[in-house]
């Protein structure tokens, strides 16, 4: 059959040509001829006229050059079709105008070629027998034909009603709740005080979320959120829930929103008006790094906490000098927004990053982090080591009113190594100096302190089917190694940090993670009870 069809086609633009010279040919006799009376006089009387050659190449035609406007149309009807014929001296005479008896010629020679092909090709159709079997297929197939026509008259109709009833044609709106069962299953007192916090809780944490890109290639990034989880509160910043709220309130609110978009084809930006964290601007280097929906439960386990240094409003960019090295610079300010003496954009708290991420194979991934903070916090760990709160609450006990301020220089390694597709090496490791820049109005003295923090992770993904992971956390939290501010002395003692969880995927959309949090000497602290944590979440996504 194909080849009947190509022979069609071929016949199709045979006749379209002769048509084409056809007119040329009476167009030809009612006008005036290209060519002086002289020439067509002697022309006409030539007996070169009344004989004409089929020619097999183009170029057997002397005054046929490749320039000529119509080159090529001569070289097909020549050379793949046959049916163009030249004088016996070997001339085209394309210039002047066609004679009926020249234009009768060329098309009989054309048509006797399509009838060739027509010829040469059709004892390859079909019989009347063929025709019959399929006659009779479609006879008993007709029931079969019926549905799947109907089916495709249902999808035209579905298809035509999810286009008339979209959400927009530039957004796409997802969401999750995340809902945790959480309690204190062992320890009772930590720095001389009794854990209340011993009662097994229910929160959840919902979010709408809207993507939005006018390009294919930017995102505008809008999140509103209800979070109504705690953390147990312990007596210590350590093993804190990632996921949890701050004050448990069931207010919807704008938690994040952004705008990203690529200048060139090595550099993205990023412009982030509320809620920013280091995760929206550079990769922080962790399989577990599930932003509280997914991963690790603890804040501690989910990413290296120098980066908790970064919140709230401002710009970071990426840039990717190759596949295998990138450069993310950052910077954001918690108190943007805030008019007030000492605060907004650049004389409030703020934390500026710089990270270099090197990627050498698919398996391997290597970041080096720095970040200035002033008036940031690790958020986790010891209570010492969060020091702008602890030196706030001495000054506050002494019975000071002024604020201290703090600034702090970070240092992060972090690396991740897949051994093999199911079992994945990581860590990091952090250090951070931070030194007080105000006296509390002479109540403390000036001087800095030097805090530490690492921790080892193991990953198991796909463990007992596709979608699952198995996490394993061993680290340090965030302790304070020296000082030189009096009443702010170093931890005395280490405490670790023991996680595991698994997280179950049962469906595209519903994923269980039970887990369990073990804190050996809380608050780096020996006299402190052991405390471990026990936390549920199941994640619903749509």
């Amino acid at each position: 059959m194909r080849k009947v069809w190509k022979s069609l086609l071929a016949g199709s633009a045979v006749g379209g040509a002769m048509l084409f010279l056809g007119a040329a040919a009476v167009a030809g006799e009612i006008s005036e001829p290209l060519v002086a009376a002289d020439q067509k006089q002697e022309i006409e009387n030539s007996p070169q006229q009344q004989v004409m050659s089929q020619v097999t190449s183009v170029s057997q035609l002397s005054d046929v050059q490749p320039t000529d406007w119509a080159f090529q149309a001569l070289q097909s009807l020549v050379e793949r079709y046959g049916c163009i014929a030249g004088y016996p001296n070997g001339t085209f005479r394309g210039n002047r105008a066609l004679t009926r008896y020249e234009f009768a010629a060329g098309l009989n020679a054309c048509l006797n070629r399509v009838n060739e092909l027509i010829a040469t090709s059709t004892a390859e159709l079909v019989t009347k027998e063929d025709l019959a079997t399929l006659q009779r297929l479609q006879e008993n197939f007709s029931a079969e034909l019926a549905t799947l026509r109907g089916r495709v008259d249902a999808l035209e109709t579905k298809t035509a009603e999810l286009e008339a009833n979209q959400f927009s044609t530039t957004s796409k709106l997802q969401g999750e709740v995340v809902a945790v069962v959480s309690d204190v299953f062992s320890g009772s007192q930590v720095n001389g005080a009794e854990i209340t916090d011993q009662n097994t809780t229910l929160g959840a944490r919902a979010r709408i979320e809207f993507v939005t890109s006018f390009t294919g290639k930017d995102t505008l990034f809008t999140r509103i959120q209800v979070n109504n989880i705690l953390s147990p509160n312990i007596g210590t910043p350590e093993g804190s829930l990632f996921f949890a709220g701050e004050d448990g309130n069931t207010n919807a609110f704008i938690d994040a929103l952004y705008y990203q978009f690529p200048i060139g084809e090595k550099l993205q930006v990023i412009a982030l008006a509320n809620a920013g964290a280091a995760d929206d601007i550079t990769d922080t280097i962790n399989l577990f790094d599930g932003d509280g929906s997914f991963g690790a439960l603890s804040t501690f386990g989910t990413r290296n906490p120098i980066y908790y240094q970064m919140d709230g409003a401002g710009l970071g960019i990426n840039y990717d000098f190759s596949e295998q090295l990138a450069l993310s610079l950052g910077y954001l300010s918690s108190a943007a927004n805030d008019p007030t003496p000492g605060n907004g954009l650049f004389n409030g708290a703020y934390g500026a990053l710089a990270q270099l991420t090197f990627k050498p194979s698919d398996r391997l991934k290597v970041g080096f982090t720095y970040i200035n903070a002033y008036n940031q916090q690790l958020g986790t760990g010891s209570n010492r080591a969060n020091v702008t709160s602890f030196l706030n609450d001495i000054v506050l006990n002494l019975g000071g009113a002024e604020p201290v301020s703090t600034i702090s220089n970070s240092y992060g390694l972090e690396a991740s190594f897949a051994l093999s597709e199911k079992f994945v090496l990581g860590g990091w490791v952090g250090y951070t100096n931070t030194r007080n820049l105000s006296t509390g109005g002479d109540l403390i003295n000036r001087g800095s302190v030097d805090i530490w923090n690492w921790a080892v992770t193991l990953g198991l993904p796909d463990l007992g089917k596709k979608g699952n992971l198995a996490g394993f956390i061993f680290g340090m939290e965030p302790k304070v190694t020296s000082s030189t501010i009096d009443g702010l002395p170093e931890d005395p003692n280490t405490s670790y940090h023991i996680e595991a969880f698994y997280q179950y995927k049962v469906s595209d959309n519903i994923t269980i993670t039970p887990g369990v949090i073990w804190l050996t000497a809380p608050d780096h602290n020996e006299q402190n009870d052991n405390v471990v944590i026990g936390a549920l979440r199941t994640t619903f996504s749509f």
